[in-house]
């Protein structure tokens, strides 16, 4: 049998900072480190984001790995796994010279890998990089490019949605959910597929309908009842699975998706604000992207006024909750009393990071600009008591290197569907306006 044709991949900067163990996801095929990305690294290495963590954990790694052929043959990276070395710069091959300016980073990059490629005929060398551009310009000269691929899902369309429809449910079926205990033995229900916790199911036949959830524990199918929250009423199926598992105990970990309008973020507030007294704070945070391809440095004013323009949608959000519940309940606390007595903590993801997260309702809005790492990094700073939310649109990325299979939110439902703890809801219906609804379906 002809053994399988090793491969050279040449990594650039951005893998790294997006996760530092990659070297050790390439199987038994070589790793080469052009010189300029270790230049790259070194502007990283101080700070207290994730990519100055991946900057010094790489280098660190690398670090361990060092001998003295590193910077020619290569070193063994570990068992099973291929070699790894560092490639200093080189004249620029006279196929690039044309093209390319040697003023930027990612022209070296690519020369490396080039030269790589001439220099190896034997075995196939990939460019890899979450730049689209960069893999472009290697595709250009006749290189092979792709993207990295360890934690990115597979089918982005057959993704988790949490719900399903089942049609032509007998009646008698649908009748018990209306009679106490107003749950039946999962058993009844032929589904055609295993049941997952905390999905939920609307069964309907041409009378009648019911919502209904799966609790594992206890291996019941329990009806789903529309309930308010903090004077928010859901307006559909949908919404109403979303606020029955952010409402749901047993639910540690939620993920809410959906294109703007769906109610996402509006649910998760008015949640942790009706169950406000379980915990000891609300934790309301989203990451900083740089709005326009420009570093929060560029935008005008202090810090406070620096970070409004990303923190605004959140408090718009509060602000709807704020007056539905004032016509409810006239001596409700404010919403404004709640954050000057830091009961509700709304800032910047970055700010939060290095919070004790104890029995505490933590809502990560625009989850979907988080990397697969920095997602794990929050989820696993939970402690005891703490309930973990994170909300966004999957197709709705700022983040120049992530796209809708590769960012974080999409990795953490493919990767926690049908774990006990876990419970997800994709919203597809629109009910901000009927503009809104056809701008975000046809524009």
């Amino acid at each position: 049998m002809r053994s399988k044709r090793k491969k050279i991949f040449v990594l650039d900067t951005n893998v790294i900072l997006h996760d530092s163990s990659c070297i050790y996801q390439f199987e038994e095929n070589d790793i080469v480190i052009p010189v300029t990305v270790l230049e790259e690294l070194d502007q990283f290495k101080k700070g207290k984001e994730v990519l100055n963590y991946h900057a010094r954990e790489f280098t660190r790694s690398l670090d361990l790995l060092s001998g003295d052929s590193l910077f020619t043959a290569g070193v063994q990276i570990g068992a099973g796994l291929g070699r790894i070395s560092i490639k200093l710069e080189r004249e620029f091959h006279a196929d690039l010279r044309l093209n390319f300016s040697r003023e930027k980073p990612d022209h070296h990059i690519l020369n490396i890998a080039y030269q790589v490629f001439k220099d190896q005929k034997a075995k196939q060398v990939i460019l890899v990089s979450k730049d689209v551009n960069l893999r472009m310009k290697a595709k250009s000269v006749g290189l092979l490019a792709q993207d990295y691929l360890s934690d990115q899902v597979k089918d982005i369309t057959s993704l988790y949605t949490g719900h399903e429809i089942l049609e032509n449910i007998s009646s008698d079926l649908i009748d018990r959910f209306h009679h106490a205990p107003f749950e039946i033995d999962a058993s009844a229900l032929e589904s055609g597929s295993p049941l997952i916790p905390n999905e939920y199911f609307i069964l309907r036949n041409r009378q009648q309908s019911v919502l209904v959830t799966y609790n594992a524990a206890r291996k019941k199918l329990m009806r789903v009842d529309k309930s308010t929250a903090y004077g928010i009423t859901p307006r559909n199926a949908e919404q109403i699975f979303a606020l029955h598992a952010l409402m749901n105990n047993d639910a540690q970990l939620v993920t809410i998706s959906g294109k703007a309008g769906t109610g996402k973020t509006l649910l998760a507030l008015a949640a942790a604000l009706e169950r406000r007294k379980a915990y000891r704070q609300i934790f309301v945070a989203r990451p900083i992207v740089p709005l326009s391809n420009k570093d929060i440095g560029f935008l005008p004013g202090d810090v406070q006024a620096k970070l409004n323009p990303y923190m605004q949608p959140l408090f718009d959000n509060l602000g709807v909750i704020q007056h539905q519940y004032v016509e409810i309940d006239s001596k409700a606390p404010t919403v404004a009393k709640f954050i000057e007595e830091e009961k509700l903590v709304v800032e910047p993801l970055t700010y939060i990071r290095g919070r004790s997260l104890v029995k505490v309702f933590f809502i990560v809005d625009e989850a979907q600009n988080l990397t697969p790492h920095e997602v794990k990094t929050i989820i696993t700073r939970a402690g005891e008591g703490t309930k973990v939310v994170f909300t966004g649109d999957i197709f709705q990325i700022d983040h120049p290197y992530l796209d809708s299979s590769s960012n974080g939110m999409s990795y953490l439902i493919e990767k926690m569907k049908g774990q006990p703890l876990y419970a997800h809801i994709t919203l597809e219906k629109g009910e901000r306006s009927k503009l809104a609804e056809l701008a975000s379906n046809l524009l």
